[in-house]
Parts: C-alpha cells; sequence; structure tokens
C-alpha cells in the first residue's frame, strides 16, 4: 500500500516540477537578457542554448535549489538570519556548481561553451565567476523566501486536469526544441 500511495504523490508532484522548471527557465532568459541589454547595454543576444525564450540550466538550478534547501528555508525552528545564510551558501554552491559542470558538458557536447567569464575579476577559465556565484546565491535567496511560494500556490490553485495538460505541454515543447536544437544548431 505504501509503494502505492508514494507512486501516486510522484504523479502529483511531476506536473508541480515541470510547471516550475518552465518558469524559472524562462525567468533565467529573462534575467539574462535584462542583464546584457539594460544593465552592461551590450546590446541584445539570445541567452539560451535552445531556440526558445527559456535557459533550462535555471530550471534545473531552482530545482536543485527547492530539493535541497526548500525545507529548511520554511523550518520555523531555525531563526530567520540562519536560513537565509545556509540557504544562501548552499545556492551559491550548488549554482556554481552547476554552471562549472554545464560548460564542460556543452563543450564536451558543442566544442565551447556559451559564456565567458574572462573579464570578471576573480574567475576560473573563464566558466565560473566569484561576482555571477554570488549573484545566483542571492537569486537563490530570493527564489527560495519570495518567488517560489507565489509560484507554488498558483500552480496549486490550477485544476488538476489543466495542470497535467499544461505540464504535458510545456515537457513536448521543450522536447521539440531540443531535438530541433540537436539536429539544427550541432
Amino acid at each position: 500500500m505504501k509503494h502505492r500511495l508514494d507512486t501516486h504523490r510522484w504523479r502529483q508532484r511531476l506536473p508541480h516540477a515541470a510547471l516550475w522548471f518552465f518558469a524559472y527557465s524562462v525567468m533565467g532568459w529573462l534575467y539574462e537578457v535584462t542583464l546584457e541589454v539594460v544593465v552592461y547595454r551590450w546590446g541584445y543576444s539570445d541567452r539560451g542554448v535552445l531556440f526558445g525564450p527559456y535557459c533550462p540550466i535555471y530550471g534545473f538550478g531552482v530545482l536543485g535549489f527547492l530539493l535541497c534547501f526548500y525545507g529548511l528555508a520554511h523550518d520555523g525552528r531555525w531563526p530567520l538570519w540562519r536560513r537565509l545564510a545556509v540557504s544562501f551558501a548552499g545556492c551559491t554552491a550548488l549554482a556554481t556548481a552547476l554552471e562549472l559542470a554545464s560548460s564542460y558538458l556543452l563543450e564536451w557536447i558543442t566544442g565551447s561553451w556559451p559564456w565567458s567569464y574572462t573579464t570578471y575579476r576573480f574567475h576560473y577559465q573563464g566558466r565560473i565567476a566569484l561576482s555571477a556565484s554570488l549573484r545566483f546565491g542571492l537569486g537563490g535567496v530570493l527564489i527560495l523566501f519570495v518567488l517560489h511560494p507565489l509560484l507554488r500556490r498558483f500552480t496549486a490553485a490550477l485544476p488538476e486536469r489543466g495542470r497535467e495538460r499544461l505540464a504535458a505541454a510545456v515537457v513536448l515543447l521543450l522536447l521539440a526544441d531540443l531535438t530541433a536544437t540537436l539536429l539544427l544548431r550541432l
């Protein structure tokens, strides 16, 4: 009986996770484009590795933040300052490791990776940089404590069947984009 319940819980959670992954991938793309256009004034360039306006690394990163730190961030037994500090440190470390691993994976698949931190003061092989890592840590705290509780309520308010259909559509869109990217860009 327990196995059946666990399977049912996962079936209920997967549509939420797919929608969260997609939402944070789009937010990551918007963040990257805003930095380029508004903050650095470099002009627009497509920041994703796929065709659509999303950066899957952000989706993976935030799902990692949620798996590792969401429970801690909302554990009232710890003082707020400690939850903030541990969440910041954890998100910084996790995002940095993910970005480093992604650079190696993309280089292995495509021969290069689409970003370089060589102009940043503290960087490692242009793949990761201290200032970017700290921004990801701050972003993780913002997501864990502010954005995700809102997004979680929004997805929970969707009717179950609608949530499942929307999640299926998002997954199909991402798979189609990944397939097109692999066939046409690589």
